[in-house]
């Protein structure tokens, strides 16, 4: 595989816990693509029936795959190892417990899956998981992902720009910020009856300006597989330059709005998680420093970088106008 040969400055070589407060408020395609739960066997079906839907899953499971990295958004760090990666997740859906969440996912059914996708443009639709896969050729990119809680991966995700579904629904000039949706389904989602007392549905939003960027992606895979469901599996927001909580998982609904959206974790916690939330090492967390992070591949802290790694492509949004 081919890298460019002059890296630009993000190429770099490579805690907290929730409070109480907040805590409280706050195996294999099958078991991935939601046929299988925990421990159960297929509900009785025919013979015919049962290979028909599995035939339906490995086709939908196989599209994300083969997809090319792209060196220009791949930098050469180590990729954090998938073990890691796919078994220590903050998905609160399903549990508080990182290490936890995996193991909570297995009732969580992700097919058949749409995305609608409306508001304030001029072609809003509702796409299948397979019309998604279409909407522009899929590729690799390995980001860095720093979590506000001062620890980080370094993943390959599979996907595509998300600038080009907004670009499919053509916004209208009133479309100043992008509303999305994480899937609610209590009855498969543990953690949701656990914490009745949050905003559910998990809300994110973003700047137009930010969502058009060339590194914000829709994200279907990761290390070359479908997207595991703990993962936000189907389908799922990656915005590399931001916190984690940013890239929300599992979206059944994108909306172009005019005013900027309300989201989950601004609404319990303003001035801890606010809206813009770009990773900014100088810039404490009321309870603890920013400046360094947690490397889960090594568990050595490491100094933070702007932005994530990412000031020369996304500075300029933010400089004063």
């Amino acid at each position: 595989m081919a890298y460019i040969s002059i890296r630009p400055p993000w190429m770099l070589p490579d805690h907290a816990v929730t409070p109480e407060h907040i805590h409280r408020r706050r195996r294999e395609f099958l078991r991935q693509l939601g046929f299988l739960g925990s421990g159960l066997a297929l509900a009785p079906a025919t013979l015919a029936q049962a290979t028909n839907r599995n035939a339906a899953t490995n086709a939908l499971a196989a599209s994300p795959q083969a997809a090319p990295r792209n060196p220009a958004f791949s930098p050469k760090l180590p990729l954090t190892p998938e073990r890691i990666v796919t078994n220590y997740n903050n998905y609160y859906e399903f549990s508080t417990q990182k290490d936890r969440v995996a193991q909570l996912v297995g009732r969580f059914r992700t097919n058949p899956w749409s995305v609608w996708i409306g508001g304030l443009c001029a072609k809003p639709m509702t796409l299948s998981f397979d019309d998604l896969l279409q909407v522009a050729p899929l590729e690799e990119r390995v980001y860095r992902f720093r979590c506000v809680e001062a620890w980080s991966m370094v993943v390959p995700w599979t996907g595509f720009p998300l600038s080009k579904l907004l670009a499919k629904v053509e916004p209208t000039a009133d479309a100043h910020y992008v509303k999305f949706t994480t899937v609610l389904r209590p009855d498969e989602m543990p953690g949701v009856q656990r914490l009745s007392d949050y905003p559910w549905p998990y809300t994110e939003g973003l700047r137009m300006d930010e969502a058009m960027h060339p590194l914000a992606i829709i994200a279907t895979g990761l290390f070359g597989k479908p997207m595991p469901k703990q993962n936000g599996g189907p389908v799922r927001l990656v915005v590399p330059w931001k916190y984690g909580y940013k890239s929300i998982k599992s979206i059944v609904k994108i909306e172009l709005v005019r005013d900027q959206p309300e989201t989950l974790w601004n609404t319990l916690a303003p001035s801890e998680y606010p809206f813009e939330s770009n990773v900014e090492p100088n810039v404490p967390h009321p309870r603890w420093s920013q400046a360094t992070e947690r490397d889960l591949a090594t568990g050595n802290r490491i100094p933070t970088l702007p932005y994530n790694g990412y000031a020369d492509q996304v500075a300029s949004l933010y400089a004063p106008k």
